[in-house]
């Protein structure tokens, strides 16, 4: 029985934190050395070449680097689900394991001295994963006694990606080709509080370029949007002007000018119309707080996350057109008799379910389809509590694995992996409910009929944005 918290001295709590940090490398080692075992069990070898062969059907995929064995593909959700990861982060930590295995021998055996965090190694194969398997020996070989935390980690990301480029330059000037084609200008991140990123990746040239015309632009802006108060005239007296911005939000409305096509100072509302949606709860009872004071109503921004309504007000306000659209009525969705989904129950299957509903699915583009969880080809009908959004992987997986899934209720997802492990999805994410021991593998469904693609739709009420901005 551990001595109470409050009897230990201060060198006592620090040891009780080594030993805590200990067993949770020890854990990092020993789900890397299952994460491999997993990989034997599932060796393509058990696969049947025939059925290989028909559409949809599991293959055989390398999640390692040369030289390292093939793995059954469903392998990987089964062991996602069970340690609470996303398919993708599974075969990834299958492919690392796999890799320090048999093509990084110094860095494993210093991860199982727990000499080395997992987490840097795990780092080291990925960035080798291209390399034949004589250079990732050599890269293993060069930054194996480096590893250990001995250097900050920039550092470290320094060495390994100069000792990959000196093993193999072939591969580093073909990565820098592929960098030098992959330019985009795209919103990134997670938006919050209604601000979001644009990221331009291009040539540093044009970067410049970019940089130069925005600072022009801004410069030009001064003397119509002064500078914010406290700031000096050139009179060395503090200025006093209402209108008053920041150096960045003249860049910021000189780049969006410069993108528009407007020149104006005050045409920040010009250029091509967008559509935002913000959702309401659709509620007109205000909420008070712990002292009586009413709370501030929150929306949501569909794409970019909480906004408060007063946000909505002051920020879209000035320069949008609102369109209001009544809730939509989950319950009265009619069904029908075609295998095709209508685009009023896709609707409703983007409000019941906004992500993938495999186990910890994460994903929730647009380009996922829309499932029969029970086949429309077994009599399965075309209505709500009968859909459910996969992605291409987990609705094969879905068809032709031996995973079974059931809708109780529209928008929860039940589903048991082969070994009776069973996991509830629903819109607010998957929760294991345990597991049946000894429960039999289901049987193996029959081919389903193709899916359609989707639109994803979120609860509330919805205003949509005829917006310039």
């Amino acid at each position: 029985m551990q001595t109470p918290l409050d009897d230990l001295s201060e060198a006592e709590v620090l040891d009780r934190a080594g030993a805590c940090a200990r067993s949770a490398r020890e854990a990092e080692v020993e789900l890397l050395v299952l994460a491999h075992h997993w990989a034997v069990m599932h060796s393509a070898d058990r696969l049947d070449p025939h059925q290989q062969r028909l559409p949809g059907r599991e293959r055989a995929r390398r999640y390692g680097g040369e030289g390292v064995a093939e793995v059954t593909e469903f392998a990987a959700a089964e062991l996602g689900a069970r340690i609470g990861v996303t398919t993708w982060a599974a075969a990834r930590l299958i492919g690392d394991a796999q890799d320090l295995h048999h093509r990084h021998p110094a860095l494993w055996a210093r991860v199982q001295a727990l000499e080395v965090r997992a987490s840097y190694a795990r780092h080291v194969v990925t960035k080798t994963r291209e390399l034949s398997r004589a250079e990732a020996a050599h890269v293993d070989a060069e930054v194996a006694e480096s590893a250990d935390g001995r250097i900050p980690w920039s550092r470290f990301e320094a060495l390994v990606a100069g000792k990959v480029a000196t093993a193999a330059p072939a591969i580093a000037r073909e990565k820098e080709e592929r960098a030098r084609k992959a330019c985009f200008a795209k919103i990134i991140g997670r938006p919050e509080h209604g601000m979001a990123s644009f990221l331009i990746r291009a040539d540093i040239a044009t970067i410049t370029r970019i940089d130069h015309a925005i600072t022009q632009r801004a410069t030009a802006l001064q003397a119509a949007l002064p500078d914010e108060p406290g700031a000096l005239r050139e009179d060395n007296e503090t200025r006093t002007d209402e209108r008053t911005v920041t150096i960045d939000d003249r860049r910021v409305l000189a780049a969006l000018q410069l993108t528009t096509g407007t020149a104006e100072p005050g045409a920040a509302d010009a250029g091509p119309r967008v559509d935002l949606v913000v959702h309401l709860d659709g509620r007109d009872q205000v909420e008070l707080d712990e002292h009586g004071q009413p709370l501030e109503p929150v929306a949501r921004l569909e794409g970019h996350g909480p906004v408060t309504r007063s946000w909505v007000r002051e920020t879209l306000g000035p320069h949008a057109r609102f369109t209001i659209r009544p809730v939509l009525d989950l319950a009265h969705q009619s069904p029908v008799d075609a295998y095709e989904i209508p685009a009023r129950h896709r609707r409703a299957v983007r409000l019941l379910s906004p992500a993938d509903t495999f186990p910890y699915g994460s994903c929730t583009s647009d380009a996922m389809q829309i499932d029969h969880t029970r086949p429309h080809a077994r009599g399965g009908p075309s209505k709500l509590g009968n859909y459910t959004p996969l992605t291409t992987s987990h609705h094969r997986l879905k068809t032709h694995g031996t995973w079974q899934v059931r809708q109780p209720l529209p928008g929860i997802a039940l589903w048991q992996d082969p070994h009776g492990a069973t996991y509830l999805v629903d819109h607010t994410g998957t929760r294991p409910l345990g597991q049946q021991p000894g429960a039999p593998p289901p049987p193996l469904p029959s081919r389903g009929r193709p899916a359609s693609t989707f639109e994803i739709y979120r609860p509330d009420s919805q205003l949509v944005l005829d917006s310039a901005a």
